[in-house]
């Protein structure tokens, strides 16, 4: 029910602005999240966003990430700037709505050094 995009290929130092959209509408929704999962390691919290707009980030993408939300489209972003390798993973978001979890499918971001 969530899709994903805006995965790609990019050099250090550069940006990518990641999409994820709800094929309908959500109703109640709590949260907005995105996570990464890298090769061999754990899936972990990138950034999240509340209906008030309060935002979140995780200490080692905060100055450089920003989350944000389209409330007519159901859609969350992550704008990802100052990119660095360490930051190659699959990007999955999430939205929490009272009744359950949403995940996307994931998109893949790549950063060469």
């Amino acid at each position: 029910q969530l899709q994903a995009s805006g995965g790609g290929l990019v050099q250090a130092g550069g940006s990518l602005r990641l999409s994820c959209v709800a094929s309908r509408s959500l109703i109640g929704i709590k949260a907005m999240r995105w996570y990464r999962q890298a090769p061999g390691k754990e899936r972990e919290f990138v950034a999240s966003i509340l209906p008030n707009g309060s935002v979140k980030y995780a200490d080692s993408v905060r100055d450089r990430f920003t989350i944000s939300r389209d409330r007519a489209k159901e859609t969350v972003n992550l704008q990802v700037n100052s990119l660095e390798p360490r930051d190659t993973a699959v990007y999955y978001c999430n939205i929490e709505t009272v009744y359950t979890l949403h995940w996307g499918q994931g998109t893949q971001v790549t950063v060469s050094s």
